[in-house]
């Protein structure tokens, strides 16, 4: 099979029945839940127009691609690594208390605390199933590695969680996390494919270290966003990390710089209560004038310079690696 359509719109003709399938093997509780995760449905089960950008479902059939393979032999794999990413999303929204998702209400939102989490529960549960249900030793490998990349994403939110009770979290520790929570499963679906398909284990590898440099370089334009991105685009009010003082990349750059304006970053975020609007703006100005802003924006750039010259050790055909380039560019642009 050869995708003929944009990368994330033929992956997502190809692995939405797959993913649709395994969500109507749920009970009917679950199910209702992750339809209108995934936004197939409002929150009355109402047929709607799917969004998103399956972003993880298309690196992982590159990753096929990438081992020589057709698409259709790794569509289990790029389902199942969506269903991670869903279940992580579910979870992530109920402890961070984030009430949108995409633009909409988030779904613990609409449907319960309890329920979300059963439902990310379920999809996890899905994932294995799907992986384990090829019978391959190649399918085999990547439901290990699949494993891996769940747990370190736990760890990566069990630190998130840590950190917004220390006034004392270090630049490296935040990239630390961030390699756990956002890159780990970004780079299992830049490689997972391969391993499905039982590909080079070099390849394989390439493509870890490709994704997981691309996956930081992700996360650092989504903190930036968090704070000066349009709410438009985010799909979250402007300022929406100050709000809830998330020790993002940029907030903590600009926290450990040694700054006046770090000091008082510092002692706005230290307030009790609700943060004022205009004590917000300031924030902002803060962490820029701290130097966040301008470490982030260059240390993006760096690790997508990192990400390109693993691309460039892989074996891999030219295609292939100018859409793996072209997505990690997508990603990291200041505007998605």
């Amino acid at each position: 099979m050869t995708l003929t359509l944009p990368p994330a719109e033929a992956a997502r003709e190809l692995v939405e029945p797959v993913l649709r399938a395994a969500v109507d093997r749920l009970d009917p509780h679950a199910a209702r839940v992750a339809r209108y995760h995934f936004g197939w449905t409002d929150g009355d089960g109402r047929p709607r127009a799917a969004g998103g950008k399956a972003l993880r479902p298309t690196l992982a059939v590159l990753s096929a691609r990438a081992a020589g393979a057709g698409a259709e032999r790794c569509l289990p794999a790029a389902a199942a690594v969506e269903l991670v990413h869903a279940f992580s999303l579910l979870h992530d929204d109920v402890m961070d208390d984030d009430p949108v998702r995409r633009h909409r209400p988030a779904a613990w939102t609409v449907f319960g605390r309890s329920q979300a989490i059963l439902c990310g529960n379920a999809l996890l549960v899905l994932a294995g199933e799907l992986l384990l249900e090829q019978k391959t030793p190649g399918y085999a490998a990547a439901a290990r590695m699949l494993n891996h990349a769940t747990l370190s994403l736990m760890a990566g939110q069990a630190l998130d969680l840590e950190f917004q009770d220390r006034d004392d979290v270090t630049r490296d520790e935040c990239l630390l996390m961030s390699r756990h929570k956002t890159a780990a499963l970004l780079a299992c679906a830049c490689s997972i494919g391969v391993t499905a398909v039982e590909g080079s284990g070099s390849l394989a590898g390439s493509l870890f270290e490709f994704g997981t440099e691309a996956g930081l370089a992700f996360q650092l334009a989504d903190d930036l966003l968090g704070i000066w991105g349009e709410p438009e685009v985010t799909g979250k009010p402007v300022l929406s990390d100050l709000r809830t003082r998330k020790k993002s990349l940029p907030v903590v750059a600009a926290l450990t710089g040694g700054t006046e304006s770090g000091e008082r970053l510092a002692e706005l975020l230290a307030r009790p209560g609700q943060l004022a609007e205009a004590d917000l703006h300031e924030a902002a100005r803060m962490v820029e004038q701290a130097g966040g802003r301008a470490w982030a924006e260059l240390e993006a750039e760096r690790r997508l310079d990192a990400a390109a010259r693993r691309l460039d050790e892989a074996d891999l055909p030219a295609d292939v690696r100018a859409e793996f380039l072209q997505i990690a560019r997508f990603i990291t642009a200041r505007d998605h």
